[in-house]
C-alpha cells in the first residue's frame, strides 16, 4: 500500500502529517501502512471515529471504527485509542495502522464524459446521468461520479468525497453541485442543513392525482424493518427514522399518469421515491418501491430538474435548470405531457 493519501487533505481544517513513522502496538504487516495524522481546528471535540472519517475519506466510518476496535488507532506515544467515542483535541497526533480494502482502494481517477453545466473556482454543477452511481460502494468500486471527479479536477483531490455534497440515487438523472475548494464545501452542507438550497424534480408517476394543487407530504424516513433494500415511511417513536418534508405540485394528468413537481424540503434517502409510494402513486419504472415500466421508461422516471441556491463565495443568486435524458422526454412525449417542460 502506497504512502500517499489518495487526497492530500493538507489545510488548515485537516491536515496530515508526513514526519517519522511513530510506534504502534498493532504491527506493521505487508500490504499495511501506518499513517500519521494531526487534529485540524474544525474537528476539535469530535468524536475518534468522525474524525478519522473526515481526515481518511478512503475508508468508511464503520472501517475505521474496527481498526479502533482492533487497537490499530494510538497516539503519538503508542497508547492505544480503542473507544470510538473519544473526543479528540486539535494539534493532538493520532497514529492509524491501516489496512487496505476494496473501499480504500476505490478512490482512484477514472476519465469520465461528465456534462459541465456551471464552473467556476469555488463550486461546479453537473448533470449526472442516469445509471451512474454517485459514491464507491458495495458493488461499484470504480466507474462513479467520484472517480470520474478526481480525474476531471485536480481540486477535487483535496476534498473528502471529491467535494461531493449532496447525492443522487444511481438510477436518477439531473443536477448536482460539488464543491471545489474546502470552505466552499462546508458552506453548502451548512446551506443544505439549513434548507438554503433549492432543488426541484420533475416525477412521472402511475395514477390520477386527486389531492389538491399543491401539498406537503410528510413522514419520518428510515430504513424498511422487513426490507434493508428499502426506505419506509415509519413512527419515529418506534423505529430510527428522521423527519422528512417533499412538497408536490401537479403539471399536467393523463389517462393513469401525472406529471409533478416536487421541492425537498429535506433531503432523505430516496424522500421522494418513498413519499409518493406512500400516497399511492409510486413513480413509473420504480420497481423497488411498486412502480411498473413503460416500454419507453424502464428506469424510475425522477429527473432533478432546477437548483438554485445563493453563491457561497460571491452571494450572487444563482439558479440552473436541465432538461431530463431523452428517455424521460420520450416518455412524456408518448403520453402528451411533454409540453409542461414549459415551465417559467
Amino acid at each position: 500500500m502506497s504512502t500517499q493519501p489518495p487526497f492530500d487533505s493538507n489545510y488548515a481544517a485537516l491536515s496530515v502529517i508526513k514526519s517519522d513513522l511513530v510506534e504502534s502496538d498493532a504491527m506493521e504487516g505487508p500490504d499495511e501502512e501506518i499513517r500519521p495524522l494531526t487534529v485540524g481546528l474544525t474537528l476539535h471535540g469530535e468524536r475518534l471515529d468522525k474524525t478519522l472519517s473526515q481526515l481518511l475519506p478512503e475508508f468508511s466510518r464503520s472501517h475505521l471504527q474496527q481498526l479502533i476496535d482492533q487497537g490499530c488507532v494510538s497516539d503519538t506515544s503508542g497508547q492505544a485509542l480503542s473507544k470510538s467515542s473519544l473526543r479528540v483535541k486539535a494539534g493532538q497526533g493520532i497514529t492509524v495502522l491501516l489496512r487496505p480494502t476494496e473501499e480504500s482502494q476505490a478512490f482512484h481517477p477514472e476519465p469520465m464524459a461528465i456534462e459541465t453545466v456551471f464552473c467556476d473556482d469555488h463550486l461546479r454543477v453537473i448533470h449526472k446521468p442516469a445509471g451512474l452511481v454517485v459514491h464507491p460502494a458495495p458493488g461499484h468500486w470504480g466507474g462513479t461520479l467520484l472517480n470520474g471527479l478526481l480525474d476531471l479536477d485536480p481540486s477535487a483531490r483535496t476534498l473528502s468525497r471529491a467535494g461531493i455534497v449532496h447525492r443522487l440515487d444511481m438510477d436518477t438523472s439531473g443536477l448536482m453541485m460539488v464543491a471545489r475548494q474546502r470552505p466552499v464545501m462546508d458552506a453548502l452542507v451548512q446551506a443544505i442543513a439549513r434548507r438554503e438550497v433549492k432543488r426541484e424534480y420533475l416525477a412521472l408517476i402511475q395514477g390520477a392525482w386527486h389531492h389538491s394543487q399543491s401539498v406537503s407530504l410528510r413522514g419520518a424516513i428510515g430504513r424498511d424493518p422487513k426490507n434493508r433494500l428499502r426506505m419506509a415511511v415509519l413512527d419515529p417513536a418506534l423505529h430510527p427514522a428522521k423527519p422528512a418534508v417533499t412538497h408536490v405540485e401537479p403539471l399536467g394528468s393523463v389517462s393513469g399518469y401525472t406529471l409533478l413537481l416536487c421541492r425537498l424540503e429535506t433531503g432523505r434517502t430516496h424522500q421522494i421515491r418513498v413519499h409518493l409510494s406512500h400516497a399511492g402513486h409510486p413513480l413509473v419504472g420504480d420497481a423497488l418501491y411498486g412502480g411498473k415500466p413503460l416500454a419507453t421508461q424502464s428506469r424510475q422516471a425522477l429527473h432533478a430538474w432546477r437548483l438554485a441556491l445563493q453563491h457561497p463565495v460571491t452571494g450572487q443568486n444563482c439558479a440552473w435548470q436541465s432538461l431530463p435524458p431523452q428517455d424521460l422526454l420520450d416518455t412524456l412525449a408518448v403520453l402528451g405531457l411533454s409540453y409542461n417542460l414549459n415551465l417559467p
